[in-house]
This record gives C-alpha cells, sequence and structure tokens, in this order.
C-alpha cells in the first residue's frame, strides 16, 4: 500500500519543537524459560526486535497500521515467524513504523507507548482487529474528519482514538485511558515515528509491507507465501 505523503510532511511541522533523543543503548527485555519470543529489545532508533540479538538472519518489515495488507501478512505469518523463525534462535524481526496517515500515528503512537516486552503484544491486537476499528472510519460526519486535521496535535490524535474506537484496544493490552492519552500527546514520539518514515523513503520504500533480510530490502516481496521461502534459505 502506498503512504499518503502528507503525514510525514504534516509531522515535520511539529518537529522543529521536538529534542528529545532516542535511547543510547538498546534496551532488551527477556522473556522466561529461554523463549526467544519472549526477548524483546528496544533499538537505539526506537524500533523493537523480538528474538535472539545473535540471529543469523535478520528480518526487518516496515509496516503501516492503516495497510490492508500488513494486517493479513499479520495474521498469515504469525506461527510461522514465531514458532518456526524466532523460536529456533536463528531468526529475529524488527518492527519499523512506516506512517501513511493520521490514523496510522494515532496507533503507531498508542503501540510504541508499552514497555518494550508488551510491544508486539499490542502491535499484534490492533493488526487483527484492524478491519473493525478502521471500518468505523466510513461511518464519520465531515465534521468528525476535520477534527483530524485541525486544532493542536495531540487533541487531533485524542479525535481519532475516540472515532475509531482506539481507546477499548489499548485497554486491553494494559494502556488505560489516562495512559492512551498521555501517548497520543508525546511529541517526542511523534518526531520519532516520522524520522523512521523519512529514513525510510531516503532508502526508496514506499509501500508496506516491505521486508528487508540482513540489510537488503527484498524487491517484489510483500506476502508470507513469498517471504518464507527466503528466509528459510538462508536458516
Amino acid at each position: 500500500m502506498k503512504p499518503i505523503a502528507a503525514i510525514a510532511a504534516a509531522a515535520l511541522l511539529i518537529a522543529p519543537a521536538l529534542n528529545a533523543a532516542p535511547p543510547k543503548k538498546p534496551v532488551v527485555t527477556q522473556g522466561g524459560g529461554g523463549n526467544w519470543n519472549g526477548m524483546v529489545q528496544l533499538t537505539p532508533a526506537g524500533t523493537h526486535v523480538v528474538g535472539n540479538p545473535a540471529a543469523k538472519v535478520k528480518l526487518v518489515e516496515y509496516v503501516s497500521y492503516t495497510c490492508p495488507h500488513c494486517a493479513h501478512f499479520e495474521e498469515e505469518s504469525a506461527s510461522g515467524l514465531q514458532l518456526f523463525f524466532v523460536n529456533s534462535g536463528q531468526g529475529s524481526v524488527e518492527i519499523r513504523n512506516f506512517l501513511r496517515d493520521p490514523a496510522d500515528l494515532a496507533v503507531a503512537l498508542l503501540t510504541n507507548c508499552v514497555a518494550p516486552r508488551r510491544f508486539f503484544v499490542i502491535h499484534s491486537a490492533f493488526m487483527r482487529q484492524q478491519k473493525q476499528w478502521l471500518g468505523r472510519a466510513q461511518g464519520l460526519s465531515q465534521a468528525q474528519i476535520k477534527r483530524w486535521y485541525e486544532g493542536p496535535q495531540p487533541a487531533r490524535m485524542r479525535a481519532i482514538a475516540s472515532d475509531l474506537g482506539l481507546y477499548p484496544i489499548a485497554q486491553s493490552s494494559g494502556v488505560d485511558r489516562t495512559a492512551a492519552d498521555r501517548c497520543l500527546a508525546n511529541e517526542a514520539m511523534m518526531k520519532r515515528l516520522t524520522d523512521l518514515t523519512l529514513a525510510a523513503d531516503k532508502t526508496g520504500i514506499d509501500s508496506t509491507p516491505t521486508f528487508a533480510i540482513n540489510g537488503t530490502v527484498l524487491i517484489g516481496t510483500h506476502d508470507w507465501s513469498t517471504l518464507e521461502p527466503q528466509l528459510k534459505v538462508r536458516m
């Protein structure tokens, strides 16, 4: 799915006022029982990686929360990535947000709000329920949509979260309404997510999902059926 370039431009309007830096060192959270699916690393760029930090095969997914193909990939790849790829210790998966529109930004702020060990839980929750919350946009009035683009940025994000029913999904993943509103007003995170999108765009990434293995972007690979064989051959 092609991104909506306006989101990057809009987010850039707030960028000059932002000065928070990403963490300088990776933050690693180890799950119990030696399960590689329980090891999550927050990288210096602010992205999340699950799996063995020394994995032989490192997969990067450029993802958008409003991209139907990304939601489909989440569903069809989950068992293969978790049981075969990550849990073997030979593979790791990194999620890099690629913003397409204001709703995508709102969800990304919520998923990046939790502790590293909880990221992939809330990420999956929003992806698997995408059809429900994104479908609500079809019934919105022009006045509601107008609130998404006018006024202070935190207010826009709260309007989106309310209109699309994002709060209950966040709540189910441990982010209550008060915490969610703080996340939606996190301008430093907005800048970080925008920077990730702009950095990807500069490398030629222009659609989601897009994948890279060990630093090499895979051309023409956008689903599990074409990605899985390429992972297996490298393991």
